[in-house]
């Protein structure tokens, strides 16, 4: 039968619906990024403050709103052009420009002076999380392996910055502890280096076949988070930095562990 005036406005406002409906799914994504980047932001100014254990929390949050906008993305088929630059922006305000400006702050003691040492490694830190996420844009290889990043990712190596913090952030202030440095330049040049670092996306992605492993991961992140926040952090930042050393040492007692359970958790 001809359409009618009416089927015809039906079938309008059904399209207008549907088409708002993946407007605001295709959105969705990007409101996690901004508030991944407004985490970072908040970061650097209470870094200025001298409040140096809530830019470290905020920087904590910032990965986790890192992680769950591109679980977001994949979910809802929203993975853009757009989203993935604005995710990269993101990126280098919370992870490239927020734990330099932490890791200065406490080497500094707060003092606005002219200190190269600090100057240098801290823009080190910022300009190596520049290319590394220039280099991650733009390098596109359809035969690479998703399961592995080619450098240090930039919120691994932020997770080191904020850990340390919170292990140990009193004993980070002063000119005087060099060491301090060592834990902005050592990820910094991991984020650019051609080292394979391990990836979670697909650990986290919606559509895992059997989320039994990212699962335990989460139950066992929680209890360690509940009981001794600062020891698993330490192990979780620092662990990851030196997984490409420990992976290959302890990958042969991967044999010990039964068959069934290895399939269940892969």
């Amino acid at each position: 039968m001809p359409p009618t005036r009416r089927t015809a406005t039906v079938e309008f406002v059904r399209g207008s619906v549907r088409g708002t409906r993946r407007r605001a799914l295709a959105t969705l994504p990007s409101l996690f990024t901004l508030a991944n980047m407004m985490c970072g932001f908040a970061a650097i100014l209470v870094s200025i403050r001298g409040q140096y254990t809530l830019a470290a929390v905020l920087v904590g949050l910032s990965i986790v709103f890192d992680i769950t906008d591109g679980a977001v993305a994949r979910l809802v088929g929203a993975v853009t052009p757009f989203g993935l630059q604005f995710d990269s922006l993101a990126d280098l305000v919370s992870f490239g420009i927020s734990p330099a400006v932490l890791a200065f702050t406490l080497f500094s003691e707060g003092r606005d002076e002219w200190d190269p040492l600090g100057w240098v490694v801290c823009f080190l830190w910022v300009a190596c999380a520049a290319i590394r996420l220039a280099r991650f844009n733009t390098t596109i290889d359809p035969t690479a392996d998703k399961r592995y990043f080619i450098g240090m990712p930039s919120p691994g190596a932020a997770g080191v910055v904020l850990a340390s913090v919170f292990a140990f952030g009193d004993q980070m202030q002063g000119r005087d502890r060099l060491w301090v440095l060592l834990i902005v330049a050592v990820p910094a040049l991991l984020m650019v280096s051609n080292i394979r670092f391990r990836s979670f996306r697909s650990l986290v992605s919606p559509r895992s076949g059997k989320p039994y492993g990212i699962i335990a991961a989460a139950l066992a992140m929680v209890v360690g988070f509940s009981l001794a926040p600062v020891v698993t952090g330490i192990v979780l930042a620092y662990g990851y930095l030196l997984a490409p050393v420990l992976i290959p040492v302890v990958s042969p007692l991967a044999r010990l562990v039964p068959d069934r359970l290895k399939e269940l958790l892969t």
